[in-house]
This record gives C-alpha cells, sequence and structure tokens, in this order.
C-alpha cells in the first residue's frame, strides 16, 4: 500500500515504487530489500516512520489478549467519546473516527503503513487518542513496531491460533513480549500465564490483589460492580452480562482513569452510556432468551456458558475449519460441563469437511449428555429455540458473533446468526 506524509510516497510493494517514493522494510517484505536499493530508491525501516508523522498530539492506546480485546477496546472509545474527547478506533469491528465508520471489517491489526495511514487519518481529524486492538499476529510480525504507546492493555492469554503459532508457549511468550518495556501498562493480575514489566505497571483483578480490584459485583439486569482504587471505593453499573465483562469494563474505566484527567466518578458514570458490542453476548431475545456470542475456544466459551448458573442452557456452536483441530474435543467437553443440551453445528469450514469438524467436537462430549448434531447452522438455530421452551431457558449460539457470512472454501456466503435468529422468530 501507499501512504503520502508531507508529500513524501512512503510503500512496502516494489510495484509501487516511483519517483522520489521510499521503500519501507518491514520483516514481511525485507526479501525485496534489494530490488528497490538495485533501483535507487531510498530504504525506511518501518520503526523509523514514526520519525516522518509528527504523532506528539495523539495517545496511542493498545489491547492485547485473547478475549476481550473487541469490547474493552469499544468501552474505552465509547468512554473517551463521552468525556469530551475525539477518539479513533482500530480493530476487528473496522475502523471508527469521532463516532462514524471509516472502514468495514479488517484485520485485527494492520500491517505497518496501515496502522501508520489510519493514524494519518485520525490527526487530520483532531483526534487526541488512538484505541488498536494489537492481536498475536501482529506482534509476532512485527506490525505495531514504529508505534510508542501511551498505554497498552492485556485482558487474559488462553488456548488460540495455535494453527499459527504451533505450541501454547509460542502463543504465551509472543503474548507476554508485547508487556516487556517500560511504557505504561494495565494488566489483568488474575491471568496465570502473563509475565511483564512491572515499571509503570497498573493491575487490575476480581481475586488477587491489584490496583483497580472489583471488591464486589451482582448481576440484576446487567452488572453492578464495586471497585477500590487508592483505597478509595466507587461504583458502575451495566446492562452487559458475564464476569469476562466485569474484567472488560474494570479494565476500560482504569485505562481512561490512567491516560486522562477525568475522575473515577465521572469515567464510572459515563460507562452507562455503553451497551456492549454487536455479536459480543448480544441478546438478540428476551422470550425466549436467546443470545449470540463470538466465543470461539474452550476458555471463551466457558467464560459465557458460566455467566448462566441458574439457567437451563441450550448450546449451538461449532468449529472454524483449517484452524487449531486440537481445541475441538475441548469445545465439545467445556459446552457439556454447563449445557442442558447441545447442538453441534458447522461454523466456517472453509476447505475441511464439515462432518470431520464435528467428529472432533462430538469426541469430547461425555456419552451422557444430551446432545444433537445438526450440520446445517439455519436448522441448529431453528431446532434450538423451539427446545427453549420455559422461562428459565437460554439458547447461547457461539462461535461467530456478529459476522455476516459463512466462509465454504472460499467463498463467503451471506449468512448472520442474528438476522436468521430474527427470521425464525418472526415465523
Amino acid at each position: 500500500m501507499k501512504l503520502n506524509i508531507n508529500g513524501r510516497i512512503f510503500t512496502d510493494n516494489t510495484n509501487e515504487l516511483e519517483k522520489d517514493s521510499f521503500f519501507v522494510v518491514s520483516k514481511q517484505n525485507e526479501k525485496f530489500k534489494d530490488i528497490a536499493i538495485n533501483s535507487g530508491f531510498e530504504i525506511v525501516n518501518a520503526s523509523e516512520l514514526k520519525n516522518y508523522l509528527d504523532m506528539s498530539s495523539i495517545k496511542i492506546i493498545g489491547i492485547t489478549g485473547t478475549n476481550g480485546k473487541t469490547t474493552t477496546a469499544a468501552a474505552i472509545y465509547s468512554l473517551l467519546l463521552d468525556l469530551g474527547y475525539k477518539v479513533a478506533l482500530q480493530g476487528t469491528r473496522g475502523f471508527f473516527i469521532n463516532g462514524s465508520q471509516i472502514e468495514e471489517y479488517s484485520l485485527t491489526t494492520p500491517v505497518q503503513l496501515g496502522n501508520f495511514a489510519n493514524i494519518q487519518k485520525a490527526l487530520e481529524n483532531s483526534c487526541q487518542f488512538f484505541v488498536m486492538e494489537v492481536s498475536s499476529h501482529a506482534i509476532e510480525q512485527r506490525r505495531v513496531e514504529g508505534l510508542e504507546f501511551a498505554l497498552k492493555i492485556h485482558t487474559n492469554i488462553t488456548r488460540d491460533h495455535l494453527d499459527y503459532h504451533k505450541t501454547i508457549e509460542e502463543y504465551i511468550n509472543v503474548k507476554n513480549s508485547f508487556l516487556s518495556d517500560e511504557s505504561l501498562k494495565l494488566i489483568n493480575v488474575d491471568d496465570k500465564v502473563v509475565k511483564f514489566n512491572p515499571k509503570n505497571a497498573y493491575t487490575y483483578s476480581l481475586d488477587k490483589f491489584s490496583s483497580f480490584k472489583v471488591d464486589a459485583y451482582s448481576f440484576n439486569k446487567g452488572m453492578h460492580v464495586m471497585f477500590n482504587h487508592n483505597k478509595t471505593p466507587y461504583t458502575f453499573s451495566s446492562l452487559m452480562m458475564g464476569i469476562f465483562n466485569i474484567y472488560n469494563l474494570i479494565a476500560s474505566v482504569a485505562a481512561v482513569s490512567l491516560v486522562t484527567n477525568n475522575n473515577l466518578e465521572d469515567i464510572c458514570k459515563a460507562l452507562e452510556n455503553f451497551g456492549g458490542v454487536s455479536g459480543r453476548m448480544e441478546i438478540i431475545s428476551v422470550e425466549p432468551l436467546v443470545i449470540v456470542d463470538f466465543a470461539h475456544t474452550p476458555d471463551g466459551m466457558e467464560e459465557v456458558l458460566k455467566s448462566f448458573p441458574q439457567k437451563e442452557i441450550i448450546c449451538v456452536f461449532g468449529a472454524g475449519g483449517n484452524r487449531d483441530s486440537l481445541k475441538r474435543p475441548l469445545m465439545g467437553k467445556v459446552a457439556a460441563k454447563y449445557s442442558k443440551h447441545i447442538i453441534v453445528t458447522s461454523d466456517n469450514p472453509r476447505f475441511e469437511d464439515p462432518d470431520l469438524i464435528i467428529n472432533d467436537i462430538v469426541a469430547g462430549i461425555p456419552k451422557n449428555i444430551s446432545f444433537e448434531v445438526e450440520i446445517n447452522r439455519k436448522e441448529a438455530l431453528k431446532k434450538a429455540i423451539l427446545l427453549a421452551k420455559n422461562e428459565n431457558s437460554v439458547v447461547l449460539v457461539l462461535g461467530k458473533g456478529d459476522e455476516a457470512t459463512q466462509i465454504i472454501y472460499d467463498q463467503k456466503l451471506p449468512f448472520s446468526d442474528k438476522e436468521e435468529i430474527l427470521k425464525i422468530l418472526n415465523s
């Protein structure tokens, strides 16, 4: 891609080089470096891009973690906007500036030039903050090199992306490497595998002692949370559900406190305006209670499932093809632990046989558990909703969140869990 900074053209593609332009070298394209040099073009390392764009007026907030990045980033974005700041948000759901969506879904974290291009747009719109999700792929591929973070946030580290990182140890090490410097950090210290540089580190938790410690919470038409910071008690309320969302929201409140001069009372009050993220613990229907969530790992599923201890759970889920296959029986096992009835269906099979993916999941479900297989996701949703016959039932549809397509081979076919559920309910 190309980027124009003050009349200078930067590109990471040798085919786009033109007179007086610069070739930006990164981990992904360094093998083409000699082509640019031999063609007479000047080289700029990706880490040096910050020297060409004045970013002194904007604070970059980066959120990493297996689960919770999108909700935490969106909550911080919402809080800052409500408190009167100009803000940009970049992540899984797209790119937003000051309340308007600029780009649709993209990579969680773009390549280096993509990050700088979006920061440049944020600066052009007088943004004071740039909130971004930081994926493990982006850390390992050094897509965030050259960015100076005003705050780094860690949500949690659980099993994911082992199709790319190969081992859980490598994945954990990659995530933790983001937290190894001396920049301002905010860490979930309840995470058992997190390692971080303690210098300039603040912490949050429900269990362990921390800088922002949740002391009590209740769920009644949403959540009501009491926490303390510097021995002073504070409270916030939200219509959102789930213990994992307590972590996401305390992280967002703490983050805004750390990067602004606003007092915590005002931040907690502003949080009431944040209704959550589409496809993340989203209530589609109240009678019957049907909820859609993006959870697609064993740990992510458990966080959602254990949020309904008094409910009879009907769980609909599958697993993505051409991804970590070892997690599939673990997903089946965790669904069995909490559900009254399970319907295993197709997710995004990609180039894998959906039946084989389902077989992997079913291998983890004990034989005494009530479950069925319905490969057609639309039919699976219909069966689940028909089973929700009493007010104590909850249908949890997991895996795809607010995705608008289903990926079969290399085709993205229109399919939205939310839209299909509403069609079924309306019929």
